[in-house]
């Protein structure tokens, strides 16, 4: 029977994959079994030995209580004695004893087949203690009613006290004789656990060895079946310099002739996406320009900013001399001082143009910290009072009953703010409503500032966040960017929702502190 080539390749793996599946599966098979026995010592023998050390401690206690009361020459101390043996001893045995036979029945219920019988025969000691215990009890309550008498006879005490302590005697073998089967249990398993360890270990590295000799044996026996492949090398060399007018034509049915006809119409496909392609280049050739423009601006917008100050300080310089000097006429001196004010709101102005540049060219690096969101708000709004009066911009506060607390950080924040209101103030160029609202929810903290100016058409908004875009005469196109860009790195957004002639909403959304 002729087996195709993905058939004949498919068998070789599949052949590869059931080796190694079979390994897999006897080293799962292996440490299960290896998990079972760390079980049955840790939750089982090992409880069961601290079971009956407990066993055996109480027992001595309850042995020097007994010499203890025998030594006791006060009469009232020694009735003590007794009504506190009476009182604890009994009822503490009883319940350390059903405690070591319950935890048996558990260690019985998950032993292996092997460990049935050994677990009932602990089961069976537990049983033979708890009644030698009965017996304790009947034989230390005997010595005590002998004791609790005020000139107890020599005869009886020696009597009662010869059979209790052949009953201790009895009753502390038997103990330690559990402890030591328990003990050698426990070593048998885990020196029978480390041997299986040991050839448990020699037979995976033993199949492992062979399931890669499987491996490679596949392998080779796929590189043979697709040895027909390399006649197509030639064509397809061709197609990878570049060539992707080279048509292969391999005629037949078989896989290598499909494979072939593939390449073609891969050939023909390349060639259609290397068109499209260097549109793309193009595209991002504008780009990486843009970019560059927007280094050199950072550049050129760094290198005015100090001479700027320098012209600012100077100016300064001469309002205060122009303060001191003397003028022909109040004429010159108003003009001389209106000349001087033009000059200084053009240069904080520059300065502010420049400052705009170097954020969005360089943002720094936010300092985020928990901070009240509706602090930094009312801080932004007194700043903006008497601007927003003279505006006639009324201010409403819709804030949280409880202070939000945002990871930010506070300058930043509060340049954003500032950023929006001066925004909100602009867009009401006669006047009207600003509503700030603040909200929490249950990762994050959310402003919204919402106006009643003009608005904005959609195609206005989708733009309004791209670097030196604007609609004033005036502006720089960098406020919004500059505050989406520094939201982004706070891990927060920047919204906005507006329809012309309904004012606009920007929301700020800052993860919650």
């Amino acid at each position: 029977m002729k087996l195709s080539l993905a058939t004949r390749i498919f068998l070789g793996y599949a052949v590869v994959l059931v080796t190694f599946g079979a390994v897999s599966l006897f080293s799962v098979a292996e440490l299960h079994r290896n998990r079972l026995e760390i079980r049955l010592v840790s939750q089982g023998y090992l409880q069961l030995s601290q079971d009956a050390a407990a066993l055996e401690s109480f027992h001595t206690n309850q042995e020097k209580d007994t010499e203890r009361l025998l030594e006791e020459g006060s009469v009232e101390t020694r009735r003590a004695l007794i009504r506190l043996a009476r009182l604890y001893f009994p009822s503490l045995m009883a319940e350390r004893l059903q405690a070591a036979k319950a935890r048996a029945g558990e260690v019985r219920t998950m032993a292996p087949t092997g460990e049935v019988h050994f677990v009932q025969d602990l089961e069976s000691r537990l049983g033979e203690l708890s009644n030698r215990y009965q017996a304790y009890g009947r034989a230390a309550e005997a010595v005590f009613t002998v004791l609790s008498n005020e000139q107890p006879l020599a005869e009886e005490v020696a009597r009662a006290t010869a059979e209790l302590r052949q009953q201790e005697s009895s009753i502390g073998r038997d103990i330690r004789f559990l402890r030591a089967a328990l003990s050698n249990r426990i070593r048998e398993r885990v020196d029978g656990a480390e041997d299986r360890e040991r050839r448990t270990g020699l037979a995976i590295i033993t199949l492992s060895v062979l399931a890669i000799g499987v491996g490679l044996g596949a392998t080779a026996w796929s590189a043979r079946t697709l040895r027909p492949v390399r006649t197509l090398i030639e064509g397809v060399s061709r197609i990878g310099k570049g060539d992707y007018s080279a048509q292969l034509g391999v005629r037949g049915d078989d896989e290598v002739a499909v494979l072939a006809r593939e390449f073609d119409a891969m050939a023909r496909s390349l060639q259609a996406r290397e068109a499209q392609l260097k549109a793309q280049a193009e595209a991002l050739m504008r780009a990486e320009q843009l970019a560059a423009v927007g280094r050199i601006s950072a550049q050129v917008a760094h290198e005015v900013r100090n001479p700027l100050s320098s012209i600012g300080l100077n100016v300064e310089l001469m309002q205060d001399a122009f303060e001191r000097a003397h003028f022909e006429s109040p004429a010159d001196a108003r003009e001389s001082r209106e000349l001087l004010a033009a000059v200084t709101r053009e240069v904080d102005r520059l300065t502010e143009v420049t400052e705009q540049y170097l954020r969005m060219a360089r943002p720094p690096r936010p300092s985020l910290e928990p901070t009240d969101v509706t602090e930094v708000l009312a801080s932004v709004l007194d700043f903006s009072r008497e601007e927003l009066e003279r505006a006639h911009v009324e201010v409403a506060r819709e804030l949280a009953e409880a202070p939000p607390q945002a990871l930010a950080d506070e300058g930043q924040l509060r340049q954003v703010f500032l950023n929006l209101l001066r925004n909100a103030r602009e867009a009401m160029p006669d006047g009207g409503r600003l509503t700030i609202t603040t909200r929490v929810h249950e990762r994050e903290v959310e402003v919204r500032i919402q106006d009643t100016g003009r608005g904005m058409t959609d195609a206005v908004r989708s733009r309004i966040f791209e670097p030196f875009f604007t609609t004033k005469e005036d502006g720089t196109g960098l406020g919004l960017a500059v505050s989406q860009q520094i939201l982004k790195a706070h891990g927060g957004a920047l919204g906005c929702q507006s329809e012309p002639g309904q004012g606009t909403t920007f929301s700020v959304r800052l993860p919650r502190a």
